[in-house]
C-alpha cells in the first residue's frame, strides 16, 4: 500500500467511526437542536480540534504507548467516563430550567455562548479514551511504518476536515425548523434522554476499566 493510499484509507475509516453514534454526536445535535444553529457549529468546531490532537497522538504512536502501560488506559478510561457523567449530570439538571432563545440574545452573549459550546465539544471528545484508541489502532494498522514526510503535515488538517465536517452536518440537520420545534415541544424528555445515554456511556467506560486488552 503507498503512502497516499494509505492516508485516504485512514481518513475513510476515521469518517465511519465519526458517524457512528456516540457522546460526541450527542453533545452536537443537543446543542444545535436545543441551543442555537451557532453552538452546534461550535461544537462541531471543537470535536474538530479534538480530532487533530488524536491525530497528532496516534502519529506519535499513542497506541503503542497505551499498549505498553496498561494502567495509563485505564486511568482515561475512569477518567473520560467520570467526565461524560459529569456532563450528563449537568444536561440533566438543566432539562426544567427555562430556555432562553438565541434570537433574543445580544452578540457578546451569542459569542460567550458559542465559545462554551466549543470547550464542551473540546473536552467530550477528549475525554473518550476509546476515541484515541480508535485512532491509534487504525494509524497504527494502516500508516506505514516510515511515512514520507509529507503525512505528519497532510493527515492532522485532513483529520480536521473529517470531524468538523460530519458533525457540521450533523448540527446543520437537528437545528433546522421541524426539528427545533419538535424540541421545544418536548425539551424536558428530549434533553434527560440525552442525558441519560451520555451517561450510560460514561458508567459503561467506568464499570470496563478493570477489563483488560484494548
Amino acid at each position: 500500500m503507498t503512502a497516499s493510499t494509505a492516508v485516504l484509507a485512514i481518513l475513510f475509516s476515521l469518517l465511519l467511526g465519526a458517524m457512528i453514534p456516540g457522546p460526541s454526536f450527542v453533545i452536537v445535535a443537543r446543542n444545535a437542536i436545543g441551543i442555537s444553529r451557532a453552538d452546534g457549529l461550535a461544537t462541531a468546531l471543537g470535536m474538530g480540534v479534538g480530532g487533530i490532537f488524536f491525530g497528532g497522538v496516534a502519529l506519535a504512536g499513542l497506541y503503542t504507548l497505551l499498549v505498553a502501560v496498561e494502567w495509563l488506559y485505564l486511568a482515561l478510561k475512569v477518567a473520560g467516563g467520570l467526565y461524560l457523567i459529569y456532563v450528563a449530570s449537568k444536561i440533566w439538571r438543566g432539562a426544567a430550567q427555562p430556555m432562553e432563545m438565541p434570537a433574543t440574545d445580544g452578540a457578546s452573549r451569542l459569542t460567550g455562548r458559542a465559545r462554551k459550546s466549543f470547550w464542551l465539544g473540546l473536552s467530550t471528545q477528549l475525554s473518550n479514551p476509546k476515541t484515541a484508541i480508535w485512532y491509534g489502532s487504525i494509524f497504527a494498522a494502516l500508516l506505514p511504518q516510515h511515512p514520507p514526510l509529507w503525512c505528519y503535515f497532510v493527515l492532522p488538517p485532513m483529520v480536521f476536515v473529517i470531524e468538523t465536517g460530519w458533525y457540521t452536518i450533523v448540527a446543520l440537520g437537528f437545528s433546522s425548523k421541524r426539528p427545533r420545534e419538535m424540541y421545544l415541544r418536548a425539551r424536558k424528555r428530549i434533553d434527560r434522554f440525552a442525558a441519560s445515554v451520555i451517561a450510560m456511556l460514561g458508567l459503561r467506560l467506568v464499570l470496563t476499566a478493570g477489563r483488560t486488552g484494548l
